[in-house]
């Protein structure tokens, strides 16, 4: 669970799950378009950089077909930080 810790602290990365939650099977170019048009600029090397640390996380799995690589969110191991530290009853 300490890899998705690490891969949160990062705002640049929460951007990019912010990006998949909003719209998933995006390429690396995407990403990086969609961060540009919030004014983060981080070059394609940064970007990927990103990505793996998210893929360690589990956070984000990527499927190559052809050319392209796309890039999807999964939010299973966010489930287990909420399972580990639940709400107290009655509150959302």
């Amino acid at each position: 669970m300490g890899d998705v810790y690490k891969a949160l602290a990062d705002e640049t990365r929460r951007m990019i799950l912010d990006d998949l939650a909003e719209r998933d099977e995006q390429t690396l170019f995407e990403l990086c378009v969609r961060l540009a048009e919030r004014d983060v600029t981080p070059t394609r090397q940064a970007v990927s950089q990103h990505l793996a640390v998210l893929e360690e996380a589990g956070l984000v799995h990527s499927e190559r077909r052809g050319k392209f690589k796309f890039h999807t969110i999964d939010t299973r191991p966010l489930a287990q930080i909420a399972e580990r530290w639940p709400l107290p009853s009655g509150e959302s």
